[in-house]
């Protein structure tokens, strides 16, 4: 029952936020009682916590597969910025930080805070291997370029969810990817 919990908690969070995320919206979603959810959970907060904790998690281990392996670096941060995504959907993650509850309060913040640093220090450490392999240009910053990697994705997510076309999203990746090709050797 906890795992369901969690797992409505999620897809709650990430379609309504925070606010429009309330404890009987959960269980209905989940099938769980009242008495369930709090035998598990102290209250919304708590439980909240978990979920994002658990997008957060999910998003690491998912960028972690494809930014690790044995292919070159810069084919690896293509697979990653490729990687089929429901982009009028959002990202699970970076739609929390549009939320300002889940902003407001350190502890909910806190999980969304450190994936996007581990993702912008993951990929920074990547593109900074294409660069010592001779794969990019050594002028290249590998930590402003994976901050602008990281803000191409969330940013063409909002732009394809602003167009209703998940095709812009492509285009945001098309164009990071070009200008990528631009500091190649």
């Amino acid at each position: 029952m906890r795992e369901r919990l969690i797992e409505s908690t999620r897809e709650l969070l990430w379609e309504r936020g925070y606010v429009g995320t309330s404890p009987k919206a959960i269980q209905q979603r989940s099938g769980a009682g009242q008495g369930s959810m709090y035998h598990h959970f102290r209250g919304k907060p708590d439980l909240a916590l978990a979920a994002i904790a658990r997008s957060a998690d999910d998003m690491r281990v998912r960028a972690e597969a494809e930014l690790s392996g044995s292919a070159s670096p810069l084919q690896r941060i293509t697979v990653y910025l490729r990687r089929e995504r429901d982009a009028l959907r959002g990202c699970p993650v970076g739609r929390l930080t549009q939320d300002p509850d889940v902003m407001a309060d350190p502890e909910l913040r806190r999980p969304v805070e450190e994936t996007f640093a581990w993702l912008r220090t993951r990929l920074a450490g990547v593109l900074a291997d294409a660069r010592s392999q001779g794969e990019l240009d050594a002028s290249l910053d590998p930590a402003a370029t994976a901050t602008a990697l990281v803000a191409v994705l969330q940013g063409g997510y909002v732009l394809a969810r602003a167009a209703g076309d998940a095709e812009v999203y492509a285009q945001a990746v098309d164009g990071a990817l070009g200008l990528l090709a631009g500091h190649a050797r």
